[in-house]
């Protein structure tokens, strides 16, 4: 099967068993995260809230394009970065 490669920010190394880099099967955004939340259940809910909506100090990046919509094709050989705002006083 066809697939894309996910870059996963540190601060969800957590959830990833330490991996960075995983390869997952292509299709939607929404698929791509499903396929990653299969692997390490729990890593979705914390980039994509109950709306299936990606959270607002979490950005999903499609190349160097930020993805809006979870409904986007991924196609096979795409690279995905998930990564997440800092914020702090």
């Amino acid at each position: 099967m066809p697939s894309v490669r996910v870059r996963v920010a540190a601060l969800l190394h957590s959830y990833t068993g330490g991996a960075a880099v995983i390869e997952v099967e292509s299709g939607t955004a929404a698929e791509v995260m499903a396929a990653l939340d299969r692997r390490f259940p729990g890593l979705a809910f914390r980039v994509i809230d109950e709306q299936g909506q990606v959270r607002p100090h979490m950005k999903i990046f499609l190349g160097e394009e930020m993805l809006r919509d979870l409904r986007t094709p991924v196609p096979p050989g795409s690279e995905i970065f998930i990564v997440g705002s800092l914020s702090g006083g």
